[in-house]
């Protein structure tokens, strides 16, 4: 690809005094205008990555340039050009919304002219815009969150971290915030490095994924693509005559090979990507077998994550402990 990527790392490692590299020598390209997910249980190496990337913590070893600056020679350019949204929002409890959004512009430099302007668009477009004058120790997690990405935004970055952005958030603020975040990447085309726990979350937002396990990457790509390495959609059906399971396998096999499946059905691993449950349910119905059930299996991310790892991510997040930390400084 001709154009410069927008986030890339080459053998970047993070070490601390007292324990295991954090981040093991990981390589990263991520596009201008793309959602990068970034997945991994806690301990991963999820934020210490961010915290780097980010100028707030030095590598060391390897590089990382952002927007096409280094970021242990180039930290403030680098800043210039990035919003970020942390898991701890730097918030003051007796500040307004209105209040944190005046400080942040001046901040940023913004002119006074459009100080108050800027802020007022932001709060009214997160939903702020009723609590605007509202001490921010009062807010909901979920309004919080919102005011925190807002201040990220102030001075329209081109490339946006966000790290567990919806962590403890309810389905409804979750929903809101995405929606933001969706119409940032197809109005303005600003670039998303997304560090979450939530699968179906990255699944359906990103447009590619990382996992990073014990401080490495064990995968990378598309969701569809990271789910075609492991296999191919299984298709389970139940005659609802059990003296038919004979015919209902013969039909079947004409999608796939046989796999292990209920006693009572038939289950085949599809043999063609472009075949549906639609062509089986006609194929079964052309041959007069009713069912009982009938079931599609599509590969998850969490089979990608069990796959690539040993563990799933709901499992590895029992075993797993806080990261390695230091204070982070900026570059």
């Amino acid at each position: 690809m001709s154009e410069q990527p927008a986030i890339e790392t080459h053998g970047l490692v993070r070490e601390f005094k007292k324990g295991p590299r954090a981040v093991d020598g990981i390589d990263l390209r991520v596009e201008p205008g793309e959602v990068y997910g970034f997945l991994g249980p806690n301990g991963a190496g999820k934020s210490t990555t961010v915290h780097m990337l980010t100028t707030l913590l030095p590598p060391s070893a390897g590089s990382a340039r952002v927007g096409g600056h280094d970021v242990e020679a180039e930290g403030a350019e680098v800043r210039s050009l990035i919003g970020a949204a942390l898991q701890e929002a730097a918030l003051d409890p007796f500040l307004t919304a209105r209040e944190h959004m005046r400080l942040q512009t001046a901040l940023h430099g913004l002119p006074r002219s459009e100080r108050a302007a800027r802020g007022d668009q932001l709060i009214e477009r997160l939903g702020l815009a009723d609590a605007a004058d509202r001490r921010v120790g009062g807010y909901s997690g979920g309004m919080k969150r919102r005011l925190d990405l807002a201040l990220a935004l102030v001075h329209k970055p081109r490339i946006l971290f966000l790290d567990e952005p919806t962590t403890g958030l309810d389905p409804h603020s979750r929903r809101n915030l995405w929606e933001e975040i969706q119409r940032l990447v197809a109005d303005r085309g600003v670039t998303v490095f997304l560090t979450t726990q939530y699968l179906e979350e990255a699944d359906v937002v990103a447009r590619r994924i990382g996992i990073i396990d014990q401080g490495r990457i064990v995968a990378d790509g598309t969701p569809d693509e990271l789910k075609e390495q492991i296999g191919r959609p299984s298709v389970e059906a139940i005659p609802a005559d059990q003296a038919e399971l004979g015919r209902t396998k013969e039909v079947l096999r004409r999608f796939g090979s046989a796999v292990p499946g209920t006693p009572r059905g038939a289950t085949v691993r599809m043999a063609n990507g472009g075949m549906s449950l639609a062509d089986v349910v006609r194929a079964l119905d052309g041959e007069n077998i009713a069912l009982e059930h009938l079931e599609l299996h599509a590969p998850t991310l969490d089979d990608v994550f069990l796959a690539k790892t040993g563990r799933s991510l709901e499992s590895a997040e029992d075993a797993a402990g806080p990261e390695e930390s230091e204070e982070p400084v900026p570059a």
